[in-house]
């Protein structure tokens, strides 16, 4: 099962970080299989992922569960139009680490 971090950090959200994890959440859910395997990973059941999209931790979630399946980060890029990479950063962010090749 996937850790969720602490809802607590560091960095602040960021609109536009939010908005990509909620896109993000929105191509997983139009898969079935995906969906379900979101919710498996993540332990959330469908109301307490509804209940927490607000929360860090969560948005992490979302975000960090596709940049472990490569496929999965490949085609949501794809979808929204937005490089891989970028993805991969706003979940770190999330997590409360810098991304990669970012400076303080």
């Amino acid at each position: 099962m996937t850790q969720l971090p602490p809802a607590e950090g560091t960095h602040d959200l960021h609109d536009g970080d939010v908005a990509l994890a909620l896109q993000a959440l929105g191509w997983i859910l139009s898969d079935e299989p995906r969906a379900e395997r979101l919710l498996a990973l993540t332990g959330l059941a469908p109301g307490e992922l509804r209940a927490s999209l607000g929360e860090r931790a969560t948005l992490a979630a979302i975000l960090s569960f596709l940049t472990a399946h490569e496929n999965d980060l490949v085609a949501c890029a794809d979808a929204l139009q937005v490089p891989p990479a970028t993805i991969a950063a706003t979940a770190q962010r999330l997590e409360g680490q810098q991304p990669e090749g970012t400076t303080a």
